[in-house]
């Protein structure tokens, strides 16, 4: 019994001191946090100072330029962006007494995300389909040479994408502003086809035994499997496509089918006292950015865990 008692006691004794050891962190780790701390405080400081100058009035905003706080708080800026404001009221804050139509821009927006989304995933799945589970003459070669487009810069086929959207009498239309992003892209295909290559074959053998041809294949068996990594890319793509702003910009002039990212510039621009209404212009890109801002951190956890497991580095 005693025996049993001093080896309860010594257990006892061990486990304080293994509790001990875990609560006092060790310098490395104390390290670690600390830079981990200053590297999320130094990225999201500029969305601070976004928030910030969205909040300040613009014509004390050169009083106090290194003021962390609001200078003059008000929430003038914001019913600038919205119209809310006369042409004196805003020239009274620094503004130009011009309004973003954001709800027409935000629109066009949506409907040119959500199309040039729909396709990319749609037919990304596709190839990547292809590019994985199907055997034909030349595939992997075919998929090297696909890949290399990721190392041509957009900005190299900018002009005859113009080109032909202008040839084919679609400029300043939601088509000329899709188009070009309609179809697969190398990354699209590349995220698909790494999740596509760790299905096991047997799942689609039993399929094919059923009489299941390539193509019932790919919509019952592989797609409903892939559903994490699909919304993953939906996510990833749709705020890519939310965020382009050279490409509308050179096709789509046109105020009715402007997207949001060129009238925040078209805002901008709009600058008779000589300076730009940076209040207002933070206002307007807070409002543009906070739909994405929501999407990505409903779905942080799963893109993350997606291009996790679909081995991209």
């Amino acid at each position: 019994m005693a025996t049993a008692v001093t080896t309860f006691d010594e257990a006892a004794a061990a486990s304080r001191t293994g509790r001990a050891r875990r609560a006092r962190p060790g310098a490395g780790r104390v390290l670690a946090w600390t830079a981990l701390v200053l590297i999320v405080l130094v990225t999201l400081f500029p969305f601070y100072w976004m928030l910030r100058t969205a909040f300040s009035n613009g014509a004390y905003l050169a009083t106090q330029p290194s003021s962390l706080l609001p200078v003059e708080p008000t929430l003038g800026a914001f019913e600038r962006v919205l119209g809310l404001a006369s042409t004196e009221e805003a020239q009274a804050q620094a503004g130009s007494g011009a309004s973003v139509n954001i709800g027409r821009y935000l629109l066009n927006s949506v409907v040119v995300a959500t199309l040039i989304t729909a396709g990319q995933v749609f037919f990304g799945a596709l190839a990547a389909y292809a590019f994985s589970r199907l055997r034909w003459p030349g595939r992997d070669t075919v998929f090297f040479v696909f890949l290399t487009a990721l190392m041509v810069p957009p900005i190299f086929t900018q002009l005859p994408n113009f080109l032909l959207m202008r040839d084919l009498g679609i400029l300043n239309t939601y088509a000329a502003i899709v188009l070009p992003f309609f179809f697969m892209t190398p990354f699209a295909v590349f995220f698909l086809r790494q999740f596509f290559l760790g299905i096991p074959h047997e799942v689609e053998e039993a399929a094919r035994l059923d009489g299941a041809g390539a193509v019932r294949r790919f919509f019952t068996v592989i797609l409903p499997m892939a559903s994490g990594p699909l919304v993953t890319l939906t996510i990833l793509q749709y705020i890519q496509a939310w965020g382009e702003y050279f490409w509308p910009l050179l096709v789509a002039s046109d105020p009715d089918v402007r997207v949001l990212t060129v009238g925040l510039g078209v805002f901008r621009a709009q600058t008779p006292q000589g300076s730009p209404d940076w209040a207002g212009l933070m206002a307007a890109t807070l409002l543009a950015a906070l739909p994405i801002i929501v999407l990505f951190a409903i779905f942080s956890r799963k893109v993350v865990n997606s291009i996790g497991f679909s081995g991209i580095k």
